[in-house]
């Protein structure tokens, strides 16, 4: 039987990110009712899918007096993202929560405490858990192919300002001049602190260095960071906001064992390398950005891979980074 779906947000995240996916899966999601505040955009995405107008709104509470929502899909602004899901819960409905849950640890922490108390389902939309260069390297290092993970170097980041023109995320007034902290270190380098998490477990000891600027959309250029984990993996992390590496290929992300090695250039590249101290070599394909349609999977068949537990411990580190890198 097919999850009968409403959609709070159906702007660009919606229209390029969720929505292929739900497509792709037609066979398990059917989108019963749509709701953006600029009802212009519900309005023509109905169209396209030739859903009633009246299943289009532009109050997503009156939406949520619906009783035939299986599922309700959030996809607002961060500084919004607190405000809907908490109504979404109260209204006693199903989650699909974008990343971060809320803008703040006590928001995240007490959305979790509501989704428990009103026993709904709730998943966090973070992509990076489900791709499949996450899921290909988190097995070979759990399978022991390079033996003991003793260190990592993971170098990341945008160029936001060269990407804030034009039909782009980063062309978003609310990411160009964030009212919440970190600004895109909390929007985009979260994605990052998720994928260590998935990897190496919790993180046991940070220390990390920030380079400021006075950039509204983050508080810093770059922030360099020494993690060590619970498992005794211990790496370097290294996030830009307003570059990239013009160097190819990049530094990546490098995980070194004690019986061998892996790479992975980029999470578009669609290749992990793996080299072997004996002198073997192998790479595994990736096909990438299938992150969104393998956790609409995983919410359809159960067991949860990105719960709210974890946002908040990719949160946690979020904003321990960012205090560390004060000092």
């Amino acid at each position: 039987m097919k999850l009968k779906m409403g959609v709070i947000g159906t702007g660009m995240a919606w229209e390029r990110l969720h929505w292929p996916a739900v497509k792709e899966l037609s066979d398990r999601y059917e989108v019963v009712a749509v709701c953006n505040k600029t009802i212009e955009k519900a309005q023509n995405f109905a169209r396209q899918i030739n859903l009633p107008q009246d299943s289009v709104y532009s109050d997503y509470r009156r939406m949520l007096e619906r009783t035939d929502l299986d599922v309700v899909d959030v996809l607002v602004p961060i500084s919004e993202n607190y405000e809907v899901a908490k109504d979404v819960l109260l209204a006693g409905k199903n989650l699909i929560a974008e990343k971060p849950l809320a803008s703040t640890l006590e928001g995240a922490r007490e959305l979790i405490e509501l989704k428990n108390r009103k026993n709904v389902k709730m998943m966090v939309a973070e992509n990076y858990r489900y791709e499949e260069f996450s899921t290909i390297i988190k097995d070979v290092i759990d399978g022991g192919q390079i033996g003991e993970v003793v260190y990592f170097i993971f170098n990341t980041g945008a160029d936001f300002e060269k990407e804030m023109t034009g039909n782009t995320f980063a062309a978003k007034e609310w990411r160009q001049h964030p009212v919440f902290e970190g600004g895109v270190f909390l929007d985009g380098g979260i994605h990052d602190i998720a994928l260590m998490r998935f990897l190496f477990g919790d993180a046991a000891e940070v220390k990390a260095f920030g380079v400021r600027h006075s950039k509204e959309y983050c508080s810093y250029r770059n922030i360099n960071a020494l993690i060590k984990f619970d498992r005794g993996v211990i790496g370097n992390f290294s996030f830009w906001s307003s570059s990239t590496e013009l160097q190819k290929p990049p530094v990546g992300l490098r995980i070194f064992g004690t019986c061998g090695d892996i790479y992975l250039e980029s999470k578009e590249c669609g290749t992990i390398s793996i080299c072997y101290k004996d002198g073997r070599s192998e790479q595994k394909q990736f096909k990438p950005s299938r992150g969104y349609y393998n956790e609409l999977v995983n919410y359809c068949d159960g067991n949860i891979v990105s719960t709210p537990e974890n946002e908040v411990g990719d949160m946690e580190l979020v904003f321990e980074l960012l205090e560390k890198a004060k000092a």
